[in-house]
């Protein structure tokens, strides 16, 4: 199996330009043009949006529908068309676009080719399945909306068997345009398999653990965003919605609990944060909301714990985020401890900032309150590299991959081992962990 990225790409930067108010009305479309001229006033592109502070701006600007890309200390970016550009302006925003990637001198810009396509990632799931068949099984799930299937591949010692053992899952590429978190599933796969029977903790891991790993939960919008010759910034699924001619749910605002609750979602199927008719209305949710409750045995979910990952902000980010609280229904004090105890742990191995995901903005219908309200697990998000646009955002080069996916290694080893009990790593095992 292929262990490293192809192409070499380095680090971009993003130059202002000053947003013209004459827009005409737009589109979703793609990204800016080679010559890093800004793009025609029917695609969609970056803006900084000045004055926006506090959570608590944060999620006022979030309720009008824009998804938020990067938080800035005073600022932050988005990527919107024309039309929602110049509907900000008239509630009172100040935007300034941002152009895209440009070529200068041996600074190059990310390229499609880059990152594995959906076969590509499929083919090296198999491969991996060939070479480790002691270790690897992978299954078919689901199909998405246009009939791709949905994959989830296990590792594990003995992993034919369904033994009794605490179980890991790992999810990636909910949003289209986020390839890196592919990238970051098929590491994790070679990373396990290749050091098994070398590495003493990782064996030891695999003894007594059952990884599933889910690398495109939204296949679709990862074939529109990539296989088109040129990057779309496209972040939904492809799902028709009925009515209108917009495409696509926001798969990470469709999950089944606090669903459109809180203004942490949009009710306009044109926002790249539309939450779709009704919980779990997006194909790709409701295949992998499925699957997960299939690993319920004898009334218990085996999956203990869970990282779903995206780019990018270089965030580790737990529950809840429908809410400012740290605590809620379902959530206690001692959960609430036990989520920032191992974030804090995860972070301090990949130097990425660790908080509650409402810290942020409110989000609902999240991937992360789901699986913990709804199934019990200890769900987190990371957000992956760059920490800003600076690093290419969504596109970030080829040739940081390796290096990227390789960083969060030890967060995974280390989720991994405290997945009999996530409680230990807030001193309270006592209370929680069987002896």
């Amino acid at each position: 199996m292929r262990r490293f990225p192809r192409g070499g790409r380095t680090a971009l930067a993003a130059t202002v330009l000053t947003l013209s108010l004459a827009l005409a009305a737009g589109t979703q479309a793609a990204t800016a043009a080679p010559d890093g001229t800004a793009p025609a006033a029917d695609s969609v592109q970056q803006y900084e949006v000045s004055d926006v502070v506090s959570a608590g701006d944060r999620t006022t600007l979030a309720r009008t529908g824009t998804a938020i890309d990067e938080v800035r200390a005073e600022t932050v970016v988005i990527t919107a068309d024309a039309a929602h550009a110049e509907r900000l302006t008239d509630l009172g925003y100040h935007l300034t676009a941002l152009t895209g990637p440009v070529e200068r001198g041996d600074v190059r810009v990310a390229a499609p080719e880059d990152y594995h396509t959906y076969d590509e990632t499929l083919a090296a799931v198999a491969e991996a399945e060939a070479a480790y068949p002691d270790l690897v099984s992978s299954q078919v799930i689901g199909q998405s909306h246009e009939g791709r299937d949905i994959v989830a591949v296990k590792i594990s010692a003995n992993v034919t068997v369904d033994e009794d053992e605490p179980e890991v899952l790992f999810t990636h590429n909910q949003h289209a345009r986020e390839h890196l978190t592919v990238e970051m599933a098929l590491y994790t796969l070679t990373e396990l398999t290749s050091q098994y029977g070398t590495d003493t903790e990782i064996t030891t891991l695999l003894d007594s653990r059952e990884v599933w790993i889910v690398p495109s939960v939204n296949p679709d919008g990862k074939v529109y965003d990539q296989e088109s010759g040129s990057f779309r910034s496209w972040r939904k699924n492809r799902q028709p919605n009925e009515g209108s001619s917009a495409v696509g749910t926001d798969l990470n605002r469709n999950w089944a609990y606090e669903w459109g609750c809180c203004g942490g979602s949009s009710g306009s199927p044109g926002s790249d944060t539309y939450r779709g008719s009704g919980p779990e209305s997006g194909t790709e949710t409701a295949v992998v909301a499925d699957f997960v409750r299939g690993r319920t045995v004898d009334g218990e979910q085996q999956i203990t714990a869970h990282i779903d990952f995206h780019t990018y902000g270089e965030l580790v980010l737990w529950p809840y985020g429908y809410t400012y609280d740290e605590t809620g229904p379902g959530l206690t004090a001692d959960d609430a401890a036990a989520f920032q105890a191992l974030g804090g742990e995860l972070a301090d191995t990949n130097g990425y900032t660790p908080q509650q995901s409402s810290d942020l903005y409110v989000t609902d219908g999240s991937i992360n309150d789901w699986a913990w309200a709804d199934q019990g697990i200890f769900s987190y998000t990371f957000e992956m590299y760059p920490s800003s646009g600076a690093g290419g955002g969504f596109y970030p080069p080829g040739d940081v991959i390796e290096r990227e996916t390789s960083r969060n290694r030890e967060a995974v080893v280390t989720l991994l081992s405290y997945a009999d009990c996530v409680y230990r790593a807030a001193g309270l095992e006592s209370e929680y962990c069987a002896s």
